[in-house]
């Protein structure tokens, strides 16, 4: 659906009132409405919130940018929040990725590697970084939000931080989260758990997350804050 010059992703579900959310890492709008409402209702509803939107896709785009990556010595790639320093050598053995230190990326490649492969191999380590991570947070928040998570996955995701499927019991999770603050990381694991208890973003939901977690709104606008990757990943 477009309105105006933007386009609409629409999602029709079984809720009472209709939501406009202007997302990151793109600044896309989605729109959730109850399954009676029709295209021209939707439409009117985004047009009056048209001024509200656009301030929203104008915030986006002037978020910091990465620049597109080379996988280059020199080059800046975040790990956790920290903005490290690749540092690429080639050897004859087998590829590796490690951490030097605090702020030091350290990627052995054979000669001859080229960017695609080594990005390959670094969305390889931040994906078995995410994949410590993530089983021991959901693990610690379980009891206490009184939830099962049936099974998680990691993706690559451009336009959402996370989803659940509230009927598997399933959360998926970016692999852009790898580079986020840890703390933002477990505010997406919660967001997700927390659509187990309520699926929609209704006021239950944002009453649900301000009872677990309290400062969910700092942790929320600390990732929308981090520079999003641009080109291929």
């Amino acid at each position: 659906m477009r309105v105006d010059d933007i386009e609409v992703e629409v999602h029709r579900k079984r809720i009472r009132h209709l939501y406009l959310r202007v997302g990151p890492p793109d600044g896309r709008l989605r729109v959730s409405a109850p399954l009676r409402i029709g295209d021209d209702s939707i439409r009117q509803a985004v047009a009056n919130r048209m001024p509200w939107v656009r301030r929203q896709q104008e915030r986006q785009r002037q978020r910091e940018r990465e620049s597109a990556r080379v996988f280059a010595s020199g080059e800046h790639h975040f790990v956790e929040g920290i903005a490290c320093v690749l540092h690429v050598t080639t050897h004859e053995g087998p590829p590796h990725i490690g951490l030097m230190g605090d702020s030091t990326l350290e990627m052995r490649v054979r000669p001859g590697t080229g960017r695609d492969e080594r990005a390959d191999l670094l969305a390889a380590w931040y994906r078995e970084r995410l994949k410590t991570s993530i089983p021991r947070l959901i693990t610690a928040w379980e009891p206490f939000m009184g939830v099962s998570v049936k099974e998680w996955r990691i993706r690559k995701m451009r336009t959402r931080w996370g989803s659940c499927s509230v009927r598997n019991g399933r959360i998926w999770l970016s692999l852009e989260l790898a580079k986020k603050p840890m703390r933002c990381l477990e505010y997406v694991v919660v967001h997700e758990m927390a659509h187990l208890i309520e699926p929609s973003h209704n006021r239950r939901f944002w009453g649900i997350l301000d009872r677990y977690m309290p400062d969910w709104r700092m942790r929320r606008d600390e990732l929308n804050r981090f520079p999003i990757m641009e080109g291929k990943d």
